[in-house]
């Protein structure tokens, strides 16, 4: 019998006054796979998170997380997903671990004290429990919301842009810790990223989105062998600029 699939949006769609944010969008996420949502700014990413996660309705269309409907069965699901974004600040008068006691008990945690002293030594987070959350540096703040995504072990992670503003030995710190949680778990991650070199390095699949619809999908080797380009930024480039196969889906 086929596994029931981490996500599966069908026609999801969601309009504002200011306009159409996602128009119409299908796809699915299977279990134990790294999916990447790209597009240029207003493509509609970050949208399509909140509406996964339950936090946006949509104007139409359906949204299942392990086959629950997140409009009205969300409660169902949400102890077995995660969000981790580095533009969502922690409350900075507390402390690192009351941030992860807070968001441990939200989920129901079993053994919390346990799985904060984990993450921690898995994270390098020890000297940083006990100093204020706004008083961590970018990086620092970084494994710390990586903490708090992973703090009830979830089988499906949401990252929209994980990496942002790190330097590159940061960078690639999180994307191992990543990578080796993905092995581990065999958890279901969807990555939204403008990193073209972290997506071809974590995603099985890449779906690519411009005005808020899907002009192209699959492997990052299809994707290059289908533009015969050399990496994913030039494709990216491609799609966003008009050219190619993602323009004629798009018209």
């Amino acid at each position: 019998m086929p596994s029931v699939p981490a996500i599966s949006l069908r026609e999801l769609r969601k309009t504002y006054r200011s306009g159409v944010a996602v128009d119409g969008i299908s796809f699915e996420v299977q279990p134990g796979s790294v999916v990447g949502l790209l597009g240029g700014n207003g493509a509609g990413k970050t949208t399509s998170i909140a509406m996964i996660m339950g936090l946006v309705l949509p104007t139409s269309g359906e949204v299942r997380v392990f086959g629950a409907d997140m409009t009205r069965e969300r409660h169902r699901v949400l102890h077995r997903m995660n969000f981790e974004s580095p533009y969502v600040d922690m409350p900075h008068r507390l402390t690192v671990r009351q941030n992860l006691t807070v968001f441990g008990r939200l989920y129901g945690v079993r053994g919390l004290r346990d799985r904060i002293a984990e993450l921690a030594g898995e994270l390098a987070l020890a000297e940083l429990l006990d100093r204020p959350a706004g008083q961590l540096s970018a990086g620092q703040k970084t494994r710390v919301a990586l903490a708090k995504a992973l703090i009830n072990e979830p089988d499906l992670l949401l990252l929209d842009e994980p990496t942002a503003s790190l330097d590159p030995d940061t960078a690639d710190w999180i994307r191992t810790r990543l990578e080796h949680y993905r092995a581990e778990r065999g958890a279901s991650l969807l990555l939204a990223s403008h990193n073209m070199g972290e997506v071809e390095r974590l995603c099985d699949r890449v779906i690519m989105l411009k005005a808020g619809r899907i002009v192209d999908e699959g492997a990052p080797a299809a994707l290059l062998a289908r533009y015969g380009r050399d990496n994913l930024e030039e494709v990216f480039l491609d799609v966003a600029r008009g050219r190619g196969r993602g323009a004629e889906l798009a018209t």
